[in-house]
This record gives structure tokens, sequence and C-alpha cells, in this order.
């Protein structure tokens, strides 16, 4: 029988973790802030960036918002990432993509302190995580990993199939997983034969943005199945995971939605809380 991994309950556990220690942080008189930034009037990236700012509510963080419109220049953005970047009482930056099209997305992020890039995305936090130094690491991929650890599924010598070679999952949950012990594979567009690299896996992660490619010709009996794909459609959300197909096949699998998605907010609380936590040891040996 397949397990349904719970993502809602798991996050909500770390989030509450991080509410607790924002609370003591407080009662020093440090209290992280975190500041986005909202180009734009698209209506999926207004929606997420809504669902951030409610859960720093929630943490009892500093909500430092911004919204640009959509004709907003290279320079406007640039100039309100340099105020934030210059903020004391800002711990943590996060640029909502996409950006609109005038826009160069990697410039700008790169624009963001290495200190204060909570998502993780930045050039210099790319090379951080790949030489495995201390650094803040990208929201979902760690949150993969936190789901993984929760669900008691060891790393350590374990057979990992990750399909998907992006910037924002597949890299660097690559690098996350072979710092734990794993045996990973790569699986992308030109793979010739996906399921032989998927079959052997012990856990298979997926991340492609391709609705419903992964089914039980994918799967080994047992396997754990991460889906980190979430496709609108008439019927509701589904990922690039075909799920019912999987059901007594697979022995734990996440759901879309309620898996992976929950995740990346709690881990975006988390690298706040960590930016903050970081920038007072700074503070304490510069003084």
């Amino acid at each position: 029988m397949t397990t349904t991994i719970n993502g809602i309950s798991i996050a909500q556990r770390i989030r509450s973790q991080v509410a607790e220690e924002v609370a003591t942080a407080a009662g020093s008189g440090r209290i992280p802030g975190l500041a986005t930034i909202l180009v734009g009037d698209d209506p999926a990236s207004a929606v997420y960036v809504a669902a951030k700012r409610r859960a720093i509510e929630e943490a009892g963080m500093r909500d430092f918002h911004r919204h640009l419109p959509q004709h907003a220049t290279h320079d406007d953005v640039a100039a309100v990432i340099d105020e934030l970047a210059a903020d004391p009482q800002v711990s943590g930056i996060l640029l909502q993509l996409p950006l609109p099209r005038q826009l160069d997305a990697a410039a700008l992020i790169d624009r963001i302190p290495v200190t204060k890039d909570v998502d993780g995305l930045t050039t210099a936090s790319a090379g951080l995580l790949a030489r495995g130094e201390r650094g803040l690491r990208p929201c979902t991929p760690s949150g993969v990993i936190e789901l993984l650890d929760a669900e008691d599924v060891p790393l350590k010598g374990a057979r990992v199939a990750v399909v998907g070679w992006g910037e924002l999952v597949g890299k660097p949950l690559t690098h996350l997983l072979l710092r734990r012990g794993a045996t990973v594979t790569v699986a992308h567009e030109f793979t010739t034969d996906l399921a032989a690299v998927t079959r052997p896996a012990d856990i298979v992660v997926v991340a492609t943005g391709v609705r419903g490619l992964i089914g039980p010709e994918h799967v080994r009996p047992g396997a754990v199945v991460i889906d980190v794909g979430i496709h609108r459609t008439p019927s509701g959300l589904s990922g690039d995971v075909r799920s019912a197909e999987l059901d007594g096949i697979a022995g734990r699998i996440t759901p879309v939605p309620g898996g992976v998605g929950p995740m990346t907010i709690a881990m975006l609380m988390v690298n706040t809380l960590r930016a903050a936590q970081w920038g007072a040891e700074h503070e304490a040996v510069v003084a």
C-alpha cells in the first residue's frame, strides 16, 4: 500500500519551530525581516508573494514588501535591491520570478548580497553550495531533503534519480543529495531511456514541468516518489507524476497539492531566520 507524505503537517511543524525561535530573538530586540519584491501584476506571482507575506506575519517576522510597476526599468529594480541590501533590519531579500521581459533576472538576482539571498539563487550561493560551505540553500530542494528526513528515508548510500536539471531544483538538489552520501543519477531532456534511470532508484524526485511524465513504467515497487511539479488543469492541480497509477506501487509519494509546495515557504522562513542569526554572528565578530 502506498503512503501519502503529508507535506502540510511537516511544513507546519517547521514553521512553528521558526516562530518559537523568532519569539525568542524578539526578546533581545532582534526580529528577522524579509523583503519581497514583486515587479508587475502577474496574478500567479501576486498569489505566491501574498502567501509568503502571510507566512512572514505568522512567524512574527518583519515584512518589507516592495511592489514595482510592470514597466519598471533595470535601474528601478536595482535601486530597490540596493536599498534593502543596505537596511540592517532586512535579513533576507526575495525577488519574485518571473520578471517582466525587459529585465535581466540573473543580473538583478546577483545584486542581492549572498548573506541575504534567502532564495539561494545568486551565483555566490550556488558556489557555496557546490563547495559544501555554509550558505543559504534554495528553498524547494531544501524542502525535499526535509521531507525525506521527516519520513526517516535514509539518504546515505541510497540510489536517487533526479529527473530534471533546472537551476531552481534539479541542480541544487543534486548537490544536497551528494553531500548527504546519496548516489545520484540525473535525467534530463536528452536522456534516451528515462525508465532505465528511474527504475533502479530507491528515491525518484521529479521536477521537469512536464505534466504526468512519470508513471508505473518508471518506478520500482516500494520506491519513494517526490513530485515537485505543479500544473493547473480544469479538474484542479496535478504534478509531473501520474500519482493515481502509482498507488500500490510506490512505497511513499508526495501529493499535489500538499506535498512539496508547503515545504518551499517553510524553508523560506528557515532561511530568513538563519540569515538573521548569521548576520548577528557577523556583527558580534566585527564588534
